[in-house]
C-alpha cells in the first residue's frame, strides 16, 4: 500500500503539469481552456497561472520522492483543486474545456485523499 502514495502523488503532479504549456502563449491557453484571451493583462495572469501550476506539479513530484514534503504537498494540492472546483461550481455555466478541468481536479482530489489516508492512517489500509 505504501507504494500507492507516490503513485497517487505522481498522477496528481502530471495533471497539474498539463497547464504549464499555457506559459507559451495565448494559443496554448485557448487550447487548454477553450477561451480566447484578447486582453494582454489577462494573458499575463493566465501565463503566470501556468507557472504556478508548474511549481505545484514539481512540489507533488518531489513529495512522491521525499516523504517529509508530503504534508505541504497535500495541503497545497487540495487547496488548489478544491478551490477551483468550488469556484467553477459557484459561477457555473462554464464551457466543456473548463468542465474537463473540473473533472480532472475531482480526480486529483481523489488521488490526494487516497494518498493522505494511506499516509496518515496506515493501519486501516494494511492487507495483513
Amino acid at each position: 500500500m505504501q507504494r500507492l502514495i507516490p503513485a497517487m502523488l505522481i498522477i496528481a503532479a502530471l495533471i497539474h503539469l498539463i497547464p504549464v504549456t499555457g506559459v507559451l502563449g495565448e494559443l496554448h491557453l485557448a487550447q487548454l481552456y477553450g477561451v480566447r484571451i484578447q486582453d494582454p493583462n489577462l494573458l499575463i495572469l493566465m501565463q503566470h497561472r501556468a507557472v504556478m501550476f508548474g511549481l505545484l506539479g514539481l512540489l507533488l513530484v518531489s513529495a512522491a520522492l521525499i516523504p517529509a514534503w508530503r504534508p505541504l504537498a497535500y495541503i497545497a494540492g487540495l487547496v488548489s483543486v478544491t478551490s477551483f472546483v468550488m469556484v467553477a461550481w459557484s459561477v457555473g455555466n462554464y464551457n466543456d474545456s473548463i468542465g474537463r478541468v473540473v473533472m480532472a481536479d475531482i480526480a486529483v482530489t481523489a488521488c490526494l485523499l487516497v494518498a493522505l489516508a494511506i499516509d496518515y492512517w496506515p493501519g486501516r489500509f494494511s492487507t495483513a
